[in-house]
């Protein structure tokens, strides 16, 4: 009798975040891919300080004769090869990995706050208000996407914080029909009445009740969403419109490298391309870990 009280008592302890951390943890592609974010972050972050040049040193010496000169050497400190103006290639992935990282994560975070404010005001206050932001939102994403991105980038500017907030203000828009989604199977419910009853403020129920139920399909959209700000930023550096110079990106990396597979030189494209690779692979694969843990529909 006192082991089934026991029994009954863990099973009841256990909070949708203790389950979802077990869920997520007994899965192997997420945790191979949390493992795979943590090495680029790590190397984003730290790589560094174990490059034995500058990102914007030039090596006169190696500038036209690269393709035999330049190779990937312990030896010479070039544990990456050189690029097509003898700059030294690990110490520009690794600023090309964390400008494209702070991209993905930045332009996520403005997405995911503004789509989710937008569409939890929207669901929650409801009528003709819901009604009109939505079609606000309709119509938006009936423009392109890109065309808007370039234009302004054209209009104000080729800069880093121009390109946060574009890709950041323009991304908010399926967040926010999901958060109006989710906000009006909340707003019905018991805690979110009783509050209403108690005299609690609009603004004050969508900040502390609803925004906080909807934490969950956040987390893993945003997981999701980091990968597309990076693919959206490597496509805009690939046109010359993204990252300028002396700075540079993961996407202004393999552009320059896929310029110069003529030459012999296939290292300008692999190590940026693989780097590339493996961060949009991990943030995929702990996004739908998250997804698969958070999924209430799997309880």
């Amino acid at each position: 009798m006192i082991d089934d009280v026991e029994h009954t008592n863990e099973i009841q302890g256990r909070s949708l975040w203790r389950d979802a951390r077990a869920r997520f943890m007994a899965n192997r592609a997420a945790l191979f891919g949390l493992v795979v974010l943590c090495f680029v972050v790590i190397f984003a972050a730290f790589g560094g300080l174990i490059a034995q040049f500058e990102p914007d040193y030039v090596d006169f010496s190696l500038m036209g004769s690269n393709a035999y000169m330049g190779t990937p050497s312990i030896e010479t400190g070039h544990y990456f090869g050189v690029d097509y103006d003898g700059r030294d290639l690990f110490a520009r992935t690794v600023m090309g990995t964390r400008i494209s990282l702070l991209v993905g994560v930045v332009g996520a975070v403005v997405a995911v706050v503004v789509g989710t404010l937008y569409g939890a005001v929207a669901g929650y206050v409801g009528g003709r208000v819901d009604n009109a932001m939505m079609r606000t939102v309709d119509i938006l994403m009936s423009i392109p996407f890109m065309f808007v991105l370039i234009l302004m980038l054209v209009i104000f500017g080729r800069s880093m914080l121009m390109l946060f907030l574009g890709i950041g203000l323009i991304s908010w828009l399926d967040m926010s029909r999901i958060a109006r989604g989710q906000t009006l199977s909340i707003k019905n419910t018991e805690f979110v009445e009783a509050a209403v009853a108690t005299g609690v403020r609009p603004l004050t129920i969508i900040i502390r009740h609803i925004v906080p139920n909807l934490l969950g399909i956040v987390i893993v959209y945003s997981t999701l969403l980091v990968p597309q700000m990076i693919i959206f930023e490597s496509f805009i550096s690939y046109l010359g419109l993204g990252i300028q110079e002396p700075n540079t990106s993961l996407g202004a990396l393999i552009n320059q490298g896929s310029e110069q597979l003529n030459n012999g030189t296939l290292w300008m494209l692999t190590y940026p391309l693989v780097f590339f690779l493996i961060t949009l692979f991990g943030f995929f694969f702990v996004g739908d870990g998250l997804r698969d843990a958070l999924d209430p529909k799997d309880r």
